[in-house]
């Protein structure tokens, strides 16, 4: 008879639970069972941790053989849970000392070889086991770098079970080869840079649209003026943002300059970011930690388990999750089905995505800024000189009504992307603003709203309750005069009136104002409602104007 008992971590969402698993060896039958609601992934460890105790040079007890995982009541998911089952199995034979694994956090799947293999959410694992006292982990060598992340916490990375063995008994440590595994760059690599490089930005699932390695530059955007100025507010103020406009105008190409205007992620926010990859699998070797905003680009048909999170099983994060923190760009956003852009309502509002499945709900953080993009009409031509548009009436009404009035309610800023004439190309080359000198003053912003909200949990001016705004932070006297008339016109919901103010209050960090002027909110109401109003310039002439870099 014998027992032993350690510990693993479980991952519901991107949150991890701790998991005990106890082995218990009673005289009868050599039989393997193993309780505690595993899925069919886990329930098949039982032959890989045969194989592997046995390739490690073990002899696999000949007894009746229980493994609980407690507690029974949380799914469990995965291969992670192999090495410590293996550990407690050879705890309760008494090959090692079941006292020295009782503390010992273990997250690694093992191969038939006795390897042991990196898996998905190691970082959550070990944020998880760090809140629950633990302070001792083992991980296969390659989450090491992963796993060092969570402060006062030791890690142990080994390479097989013999030599985790030998470790555990003070026994010298066993010589092991690298694993053979496919190199980063090669086709079939499950990790290959070309599956998850971002256009010149952190990383993302691998579905995200793949650019060139260097850092896609607003100085390549000719013209565009309006547009380019809606998209630095957009990054200061963390606006969600609409094009609009034909085939080939630049509304994809300016999307994709996006995350280059966005500060670099805070310690806090790296954590929170490089959680979410890890979960979904997709943190790159030798990069543990993500440290710019990500970019997620899925396809237009992608289904709504892909864009906010599910799947069968337990639910993985989609793209809303992948973006946390970055960009979520939908191109042809009007070509999405429309229950799978509804969807989107709830993150949008609360940052947060919440999926309920039979086993319990689930959430998953989703604070991302939306960028759209969308033709006039099914052909793209509808409006453009020369006309050419052969899309009738009711398909242009069907394919606009895809993006649903309470979506587009919750979209601050709306452009519309017109092409340029070659004449126009051709004057502009070499005139535009790169994306250093945007960013830097895209920071600057930042660092305004910062401080005036500092000792609040807000700080951007997009995350700002309507009320709050209007009573704590209010515009200069009379700023808001057109805008209230809009609202009388019904050009403007309640909602859209909060929306402009905080929109005004980005131009106005952008423009170096202590409030919101007049000019400022007019400058707002032109980027959301599309009506021009005469106003004098972007934010930053308006800050050339006043004499500040």
């Amino acid at each position: 008879m014998g027992f032993a008992r350690t510990c693993s971590v479980a991952l519901v969402g991107v949150e991890g639970v701790v998991v005990e698993i106890q082995a218990d060896l009673e005289p009868g039958v050599a039989t393997f069972t193993l309780v505690g609601l595993p899925d069919k992934s886990l329930t098949e460890s039982r032959d890989r941790v045969r194989a592997a105790v046995v390739n490690a040079g073990e002899d696999w007890p000949q007894k009746k053989l229980t493994v609980g995982l407690s507690p029974a009541s949380v799914p469990k998911s995965g291969s992670g849970f192999d090495l410590g089952v293996a550990c407690a199995v050879l705890g309760a034979a008494e090959r090692i000392d079941p006292r020295s694994i009782a503390g010992l956090m273990m997250l690694g799947e093992l191969g038939l070889d006795g390897r042991v293999r990196p898996v998905r959410g190691v970082l959550p694992a070990v944020l998880a086991a760090a809140d629950a006292g633990h302070r001792q982990v083992v991980v296969s060598e390659e989450a090491v770098p992963e796993a060092s992340l969570v402060p006062d916490v030791t890690v142990l990375g080994v390479r097989s079970l013999r030599q985790l063995i030998a470790l555990l008994n003070d026994e010298p440590v066993p010589e092991e080869e690298p694993p053979d595994s496919l190199s980063p760059d090669e086709p079939g690599s499950e990790r290959s840079p070309s599956a998850l490089s971002l256009p010149g930005q952190g990383w993302a699932a691998p579905g995200a649209t793949r650019r060139a390695e260097r850092t896609l530059d607003m100085a390549d955007v000719a013209g565009q003026h309006t547009a380019r100025r809606a998209l630095e507010v957009a990054a200061a103020g963390r606006h969600h943002i609409f094009f609009k406009g034909p085939p080939g105008a630049g509304k994809t190409m300016l999307a994709e300059r996006l995350p280059g205007l966005l500060p670099p992620l805070t310690a806090q926010q790296s954590l929170e970011v490089t959680a979410v990859h890890s979960v979904a699998g997709v943190l790159p070797p030798g990069q543990p930690l993500v440290t710019r905003p990500p970019y997620c680009a899925p396809h237009h048909s992608a289904t709504m388990a892909s864009l906010v999170g599910g799947g069968s099983g337990l639910p993985r994060p989609g793209a809303v999750s992948m973006a946390h923190h970055g960009v979520l760009f939908l191109d042809e956003a009007a070509e999405c089905s429309g229950r799978v852009l509804d969807a989107m309502r709830q993150p949008l509002e609360s940052g947060q995505v919440v999926v309920a499945r039979a086993a319990g709900m689930m959430r998953m953080p989703a604070r991302f800024l939306l960028a759209l993009a969308a033709n006039p009409c099914p052909c793209g031509r509808y409006g453009m000189k020369g006309g050419g548009c052969e899309c009738r009436p009711a398909s242009i009404r069907r394919y606009r009504a895809r993006l649903s009035g309470p979506l587009m309610d919750r979209v601050d800023l709306r452009v519309q992307v017109k092409p340029l004439s070659r004449s126009e190309l051709a004057g502009l080359h070499g005139s535009s603003e790169s994306t250093a000198a945007v960013a830097e003053r895209v920071l600057a912003a930042r660092e305004r709203a910062a401080a005036r909200y500092m000792g609040t949990p807000w700080s951007a001016n997009s995350d700002i309750p309507g009320h709050e705004l209007r009573t704590r932070w209010p515009a200069e006297p009379g700023a808001l005069s057109r805008a209230e008339e809009d609202m009388e016109h019904g050009l403007l919901t309640a909602r859209g009136m909060d929306r402009v103010l905080r929109v005004a209050w980005t131009v106005a960090d952008l423009a170096g104002h202590d409030r919101p002027t007049a000019q400022d909110v007019d400058w707002a109401l032109e980027l959301r409602t599309g009506i021009r109003r005469g106003m004098p310039g972007s934010p930053a002439a308006v800050t050339a104007s006043r004499g500040q870099p």
